[in-house]
């Protein structure tokens, strides 16, 4: 990835009191333009900010070279005040697409989001949650009895696919992992690889008895009865990372963690 000599730059940080005084010292030393204005955009945060960010520039695609002022920071790099345009300038880039959800409500309603993470579905209530799973138009698992399950995309499936046991899936594998949460029936059903072409569809079952919500990264529709997910290609999202420092040597790395 490369920039000009002196790349319009806006900075923008969370609510995070350690985020907020690093915004002010890097625009004190590099300037901050707006983020309509700005060649890259550095987030100072942890990693919900930096798909907030993502999230707020979708349709400018602008490049997010993120720095941890939070607390996990997965998607991060490191804070450092000195040599920002140095380490720009050396960055690699990760190109990453968002999953459109379609969700079909009890009362007919349709809303749409998009998730750069994974799109969830939840049980509502102390009852699990009852999906029937359709592939491409094909029924693969005619009932599913869970707390609930995901679509995630390789750069989601460190996340909470990850914690639910879920694949870790490399950035340029063209894949998405379908992963039940805690699944009771059937109990030894683990999830399945797909290719990033394809289309999920779940339905609900018994769904005023057993009320699902579905979630897109930060979007929740409640009481839903149908659920599409499908990846949009031809959306392309880029985070910039230091040198040496990858998203894809993370992912591997993170294969091999303790």
């Amino acid at each position: 990835m490369t920039f000009q000599p002196h790349p319009r730059i806006a900075v923008c940080a969370s609510e995070r009191p350690e985020a907020e005084r690093a915004r002010e010292r890097l625009t004190l030393l590099y300037g901050s333009v707006p983020e309509d204005e700005a060649d890259v955009i550095v987030a100072l945060g942890g990693d919900g900010f930096m798909l907030e960010t993502l999230h707020a520039n979708l349709s400018r695609g602008t490049p997010v070279y993120g720095m941890n002022r939070g607390s996990v920071g997965f998607l991060m790099n490191d804070y450092e005040e000195d040599g920002l345009l140095e380490r720009l300038a050396a960055a690699g880039r990760a190109v990453i697409h968002p999953l459109q959800m379609d969700a079909w409500t009890e009362t007919g309603d349709v809303q749409s989001g998009l998730a750069i993470n994974e799109v969830s579905l939840l049980r509502q209530t102390r009852q699990s949650a009852k999906l029937k799973i359709s592939v491409d138009g094909k029924v693969r698992l005619e009932e599913l009895s869970c707390d609930g399950c995901m679509v995630a995309t390789p750069a989601g499936s460190t996340a909470y696919n990850l914690s639910a046991h879920g694949p870790i899936i490399p950035l340029d594998a063209r894949m998405l992992a379908l992963t039940p949460i805690s699944a009771f029936r059937p109990r030894r059903w683990r999830g399945a690889l797909l290719s990033h072409r394809a289309t999920v569809e779940f339905e609900v079952l018994e769904a005023d008895k057993r009320p699902v919500s579905a979630v897109a990264d930060s979007l929740e529709i409640r009481r839903v009865v149908r659920v599409a997910v499908r990846e949009r290609r031809d959306i392309a999202l880029t985070m910039l990372f230091d040198a040496g420092r990858s998203f894809e040597e993370r992912v591997l790395a993170e294969q091999f963690s303790a």
